[in-house]
């Protein structure tokens, strides 16, 4: 009865957060800005790279959204016409591709500060985080496919690697966007629900996406796979978005369970 009890309540701020932080608003915003922002400068840092790394990068795509997602298209399309896609893209536009994409992580910026109920940072506080974050998100996306084999071990063992570096990747993502204004430690329980929450997601969308992309693409013609794609993104931000969202509630629960209450009033 006391646990139901304390998890009514907990149920009860979780919700009231998920609502408060507007979850379908901001994944919404994060998808279209990925569509619109992030994917293009993906495609731009893999029209630049080496073939293997770019055989890599593929690599660890298939391992996050499967290898019949939608978002492997313009990507896979780059390998084709890689002497094109250099004479297109080139230095400058691959920077002004980066540049844009800066958007994306702004959005996420405000995702974590409104889950933390903290005011907009300006940007000479942040602009640079921006930056850093992509750049560290592409070189992390590099070693997704090697984490998801356990570099040739298998798997078994992968599956938890990449759990871990999911974890770690969304906690240095609170802390950077935030700059530094929530301590490590209460960021931790948003690292492992949105951590865990986009690897669960990532692994599953193997057994629905495949069948959901040929029935879009039979029945909307080429746009079904663009309306896969969006759907998937906001799904998974979803997942994103409520991860950080509700670590916020569980790091504020256990900070009130750990402090002491009031002394006891002695009887008369």
């Amino acid at each position: 009865m006391a646990i139901s009890g304390l998890a009514r309540p907990l149920a009860g701020r979780v919700v009231r957060q998920l609502v408060g932080v507007h979850i379908l608003d901001l994944a919404t915003r994060l998808a279209a800005q990925a569509f619109l922002a992030a994917l293009p400068m993906l495609i731009a840092v893999s029209s630049l790279c080496p073939y293997a790394v770019r055989q890599e990068l593929l690599r660890s795509l298939r391992s996050l959204v499967g290898s019949d997602s939608p978002l492997l298209v313009p990507v896979e399309a780059v390998h084709g016409y890689r002497d094109q896609a250099l004479h297109s893209w080139g230095a400058a536009g691959a920077l002004v591709a980066l540049l844009s994409a800066t958007a994306f992580t702004r959005v996420l910026q405000r995702v974590c500060e409104r889950s933390w109920n903290l005011p907009h940072s300006g940007a000479r506080i942040v602009a640079w985080r921006w930056a850093l974050w992509l750049v560290v998100w592409i070189v992390a996306l590099l070693y997704q496919g090697m984490l998801h084999r356990a570099f040739g071990a298998g798997a078994a063992l992968g599956v938890p690697l990449q759990l871990a570096g999911a974890v770690l990747m969304w906690w240095w993502t609170q802390h950077l966007l935030l700059a530094g204004r929530v301590p490590w430690m209460p960021l931790l329980p948003g690292a492992l629900l949105t951590g865990g929450g986009a690897v669960a997601f990532s692994l599953s969308s193997g057994l629905w996406l495949p069948r959901v992309l040929a029935h879009s693409v039979e029945r909307y013609g080429p746009l079904g796979s663009v309306f896969t794609l969006l759907s998937w993104l906001i799904l998974f931000f979803v997942t994103v978005v409520a991860g950080i969202a509700a670590g916020q509630v569980l790091a504020h629960d256990e900070a009130s369970r750990d402090r002491p209450g009031p002394p006891d009033v002695p009887s008369r």
